[in-house]
């Protein structure tokens, strides 16, 4: 078990995700002029901690292992396809969740119908991905 509390490839990652999660819970805050730490659990938000966390991890190893690796390579991959969920695929459906929630609103107002809101932020703009991307990377190189 030591190990892995020890393993620069998970802590270091972490560590960019826990400095995300936090930036977010201040700009939540900021946005809404008082301390709100509603955004530590949903999804979406300033700055992507998915896109910090897999960056880190591929700056890390790109550093310690060399970008030559096949590791560097998987972990390229695997960073191309967060950042791609991230902002293609769960934004339309944030996007498309919006647009259900209104249609459902209009139908429950004029036909008495219960229904669960869906959650509509699900993914991220390419700001907050690109400042998750620049997180991950500052920490990856710093440590």
């Amino acid at each position: 078990m030591a190990p892995l509390f020890t393993n620069q490839f998970i802590w270091v990652p972490t560590l960019a995700w826990a400095v995300a999660q936090i930036l977010k819970v201040a700009t939540d805050s900021w946005r809404r002029r008082r301390f709100s730490v509603r955004s530590i659990g949903l999804s979406g938000g300033m700055p992507s901690s998915h896109t910090a966390m897999t960056v880190c991890l591929t700056t890390l190893l790109g550093r310690r292992l060399g970008t030559g690796s096949p590791v560097f390579a998987a972990a390229v991959v695997l960073t191309v396809v967060v950042v791609y969920d991230a902002t293609g695929v769960r934004r339309a459906a944030g996007q498309q969740g919006l647009i259900l929630n209104q249609m459902i609103e209009d139908l429950r107002s004029s036909l008495g119908l219960r229904y669960e809101r869906l959650r509509a932020f699900l993914g991220h703009t390419p700001f907050e991905v690109l400042a998750g991307a620049v997180l991950g990377f500052l920490v990856g190189m710093a440590l």
